[in-house]
């Protein structure tokens, strides 16, 4: 039985109109997934290396938006508006990710939190609507570049985050935490 992309469709089908990137990182999903899906954690790792990110509106329920500027190292502003179309924490979250509300460019990703003993495997399966916007945001905008590096700070902040709370220095609930809405911060790539 053929598998299927986010939009229903046998995967086969949407090969050429597909990125997929993984990575395996040394936490338990459940943490993984807690720092996919709160913003004061979004803010400190998002996006590929020396990108920012000012978050404008964030609510992570299914249909909730998350609306975003990231802030490009040479001074370039990307506007981002993610809608959240499912949820099953803290296995599966699927989205659609466009410029703004009802882009017609918009793609999907399902992104999977699979156990791995100690550590979690999570796969970024991302569909374009044409093959021509996909092969753009990859010549374009370095998407598999981007997207790697992307989960590699997603790692690296979990690590941090892991440490910080094992030797008690952070909170460990989103109700400890001021979020990123509050204090107007962004986030800053080592």
């Amino acid at each position: 039985m053929p598998t299927s992309s986010s939009g229903g469709e046998p995967a086969q089908a949407t090969a050429d109109r597909e990125i997929v990137i993984s990575r395996v990182i040394d936490a338990p999903r459940e943490l993984v997934f807690e720092a996919y899906t709160r913003v004061q954690h979004l803010s400190r790792w998002w996006g590929p290396d020396g990108f920012t990110t000012t978050t404008r509106s964030f609510e992570f329920r299914v249909g909730g938006v998350w609306d975003f500027v990231m802030h490009g190292p040479d001074g370039t502003d990307y506007q981002e508006w993610i809608t959240w179309r499912e949820i099953v924490a803290p296995q599966r979250i699927a989205l659609l990710h466009g410029e703004f509300r009802d882009d017609p460019n918009a793609f999907e990703s399902v992104l999977t939190f699979e156990p791995a003993g100690e550590q979690t495997r999570i796969v970024m399966r991302t569909v374009f609507p044409t093959a021509q916007l996909r092969d753009e945001a990859v010549e374009k905008y370095h998407a598999i570049e981007g997207g790697e590096q992307t989960l590699r700070n997603l790692a690296a902040y979990v690590m941090e985050l892991t440490r910080e709370r094992s030797t008690g220095r952070a909170p460990t609930t989103a109700a400890e935490t001021t979020t990123e809405q509050q204090t107007g911060q962004q986030r800053r790539v080592r």
